[in-house]
């Protein structure tokens, strides 16, 4: 007697739903990453060229998408900072992903009294908002790219570890496991090659959708004066310097590096919320 497979209702509709909406996002990722690695060649203009004499003027065929309230290119300061805005973040995601996986990996395989002082001790971290770890830190070594990062990396550890050590214990337990430590492989043997080659898609993706938060709190940062120097081109830093525009009526430099943050925060959350859902639907 054979069973016939039957597709949820609606199923299929709701992929074809959701598919134009990754690809968009997909599109807006590429197109970001893109415009930070060619800012230097692709800039109209010299980002940090103060016109005082031009100061909030609007678009024009010289500056696309007007000046700031420095008379400085809005657009030339975009691309610039979609280079500092993607760097900070990929900064905190690389600390926080490998640091979380060697912490998730030690606790998960091993055990015992280890992984109960390693899950305590990203507990306390975990219970500490990463966003006052950070005005701590930069308010104890001045503003900067590197002070917030780290702060954040270590914010965004806990993260990672947990969800490395949830994953570690269910791979500790697939027969492949025991075979080859009946094989006399060590630990190391076992976890480098084998149990963290499977669980990487899914930290990964975990780590995708950190890249977007990071950016939000760097961004957040860097407006509240806390982040980057003042004249390097950054998307946060261009909302606070923006705040004179807008009371003056010219919002257009302001508004512009609000909806990039936005835009690339939504579409990093999409597309590692999409690759979680392949990964979980693909693994046994």
């Amino acid at each position: 007697m054979s069973v016939a497979l039957t597709r949820r209702p609606g199923l299929g509709r709701l992929k074809a739903a959701r598919a134009p909406l990754h690809l968009a996002c997909l599109g807006i990722v590429a197109l970001v990453v893109l415009a930070a690695l060619l800012a230097p060649w692709v800039a109209p203009a010299d980002p940090n060229a103060v016109d005082l004499g031009n100061a909030l003027a609007g678009p024009s065929p010289d500056h696309l998408l007007g000046v700031d309230a420095a008379g400085r290119d809005t657009l030339s300061r975009l691309l610039l900072g979609a280079r500092t805005s993607l760097l900070g973040p990929l900064g905190v995601v690389a600390f926080s992903t490998v640091a979380g996986v060697v912490v998730g990996l030690a606790a998960g395989w091993r055990g015992g009294w280890i992984d109960s002082v390693l899950s305590r001790s990203t507990e306390l971290v975990f219970a500490f908002p990463g966003m006052l770890l950070a005005i701590l830190i930069v308010s104890v070594y001045g503003e900067g790219l590197i002070a917030p990062v780290l702060a954040l990396a270590i914010a965004y550890l806990p993260y990672v570890s947990r969800l490395t050590r949830s994953l570690v214990l269910a791979e500790r337990m697939r027969p492949y496991v025991s075979a080859y430590q009946v094989q006399g492989h060590s630990a190391a043997q076992i976890c480098l090659r084998h149990v963290l080659p499977n669980i990487a898609p899914i930290v990964l993706a975990q780590s995708t959708i950190n890249f977007g938060y990071a950016l939000m709190d760097l961004a957040g940062l860097s407006f509240l004066g806390l982040g980057v120097p003042a004249l390097t081109p950054d998307w946060g830093r261009m909302v606070f310097d923006g705040q004179t525009a807008i009371q003056h009526g010219y919002p257009l430099s302001a508004i512009l590096p609000c909806v990039l943050i936005v835009l690339t925060v939504v579409a990093f959350n999409v597309v590692g919320e999409r690759w979680a859902d392949r990964v979980a639907r693909r693994t046994p």
